[in-house]
């Protein structure tokens, strides 16, 4: 769908804290008008239409029929994405879902195959896409400054604070579980970081004694022998909550700080002429970091240093990889550490808006768009299942049969 001269007309279904959250991110977009909030609480959605001017509708059938929107954002609880975003799109609308895409398998593909027939480009949440400390390991992977990954890990300490017992997060027929509602991010992330979907996934969980599920482990092996796993624990004081993403290299290592990261460290041992390009990557940061329709602050920092003969010349050896090594390049990544996290957050959503945007009017395929929903909710079911099972799941469906992203 072309947008109408005036530009892109916005309807928000679901006007709760995070809708709220995605308009103030987006509704400054160059073109973005905001023209309908709906909600099944009819007086939610007046007050959140009234800041913007919008009208007032009570479904996504109501806004899916007007003729003046052609973007859905839908923000409601996970249970009622799939069935919104197929409603979205078989009214030509694009859609901006937010994670998960679906909570099963079955619906996530009656999404994706949708959204391949459906004229609106579809695009889920996976804010992480659009996170420049990720975006910049990605680059230096392509520029060869960093070798294949061999190893994710990902570690959540997140807060259950505002999760009272009645919570519909605690609920799997609302959120699907842990593993669905959460996971999903970072089942996205390894994917996109080891550039491969993942073959199999044994997955745990843990029940808080007389409660729910808050504690859910995942170990998936990728293809060529590189391995992911991914810990989430809803058990702490927001105070107490911590985040850490290692990622090995093999001579190098990340470590990556924060659910939305805004720093990160890397280690790398290499030669002389890799160094000198380690080195020149300061003066690459607006380069290194920039992602399209995200607005930096101005105080993102890459810094550099370089221990030259930290180590010996003779050529050194891991799984099989020998080289010559003796240097050791220090990089820091600074979005701002957590204070800037909220500002970070908002401008991802905002570019993953923007590649929307982007793609309805230019054409081409989102980076965050329905084949990803799809195969990070197969990944989160598979682990659920596990768990549940004490078997190791093999994801064989075409979408996920050791695909190359």
């Amino acid at each position: 769908m072309i947008p109408a001269p005036t530009g892109h007309a916005v309807a928000l279904v679901g006007c709760g804290a995070f809708g709220t959250f995605v308009l103030d991110a987006i509704h400054d977009l160059p073109g973005v008008r905001v023209a309908a909030c709906a909600d099944a609480d009819r007086r939610r959605a007046q007050a959140l239409a009234g800041r913007y001017g919008a009208a007032v509708h009570t479904s996504v059938e109501d806004v899916a029929a007007l003729a003046d929107v052609d973007v859905v954002v839908l923000a409601t609880p996970p249970a009622a994405h799939a069935d919104a975003a197929v409603t979205a799109l078989r009214a030509g609308k694009h859609v901006f879902c937010e994670k998960p895409m679906a909570l099963t398998v079955e619906d996530a593909a009656r999404v994706a195959a949708e959204s391949h027939r459906s004229q609106g480009v579809f695009v889920v949440d996976h804010v992480l896409r659009y996170n420049p400390v990720l975006r910049l390991l990605k680059r230096l992977g392509q520029e060869q400054l960093l070798d294949g990954l061999r190893r994710f890990a990902f570690e959540n300490d997140a807060s259950d604070e505002d999760l009272g017992p009645d919570h519909w997060f605690w609920d799997p027929a609302h959120s699907g579980g842990i593993h669905v509602e959460h996971g999903v991010h970072f089942f996205d992330a390894a994917s996109v970081l080891m550039g491969s979907d993942p073959l199999r996934v044994q997955g745990t969980e843990v029940r808080r004694e007389g409660g729910p599920v808050d504690i859910v482990v995942a170990t998936a092996v990728h293809p060529g022998g590189a391995v992911a796993t991914h810990t989430h624990s809803f058990t702490h004081a927001h105070r107490a909550e911590r985040q850490l993403m290692r990622l090995d290299y093999g001579f190098a290592e990340a470590r990556v700080t924060g659910w939305i990261p805004t720093y990160a460290t890397i280690t790398a041992w290499t030669d002389e002429a890799g160094a000198a390009r380690w080195e020149a990557l300061p003066a690459r940061a607006g380069e290194l970091l920039a992602v399209p329709g995200l607005r930096p602050h101005g105080e993102e920092r890459i810094t550099v240093s370089v221990t030259r003969d930290a180590g010996p010349a003779r050529p050194a050896r891991g799984r099989g990889v020998t080289r010559s090594v003796p240097h050791r390049a220090d990089c820091v990544v600074d979005l701002g550490g957590e204070g800037r996290k909220q500002h970070v957050y908002a401008e991802s959503v905002r570019a993953a808006m923007t590649d929307l945007l982007h793609c309805a009017v230019h054409g081409g395929t989102p980076q965050a768009d329905a084949t990803a929903g799809l195969t990070a909710v197969a990944v989160a079911r598979a682990a659920t299942r596990s768990a549940r099972s004490g078997h190791t799941m093999s994801l064989t469906t075409p979408v996920l049969a050791g695909g190359t992203r």
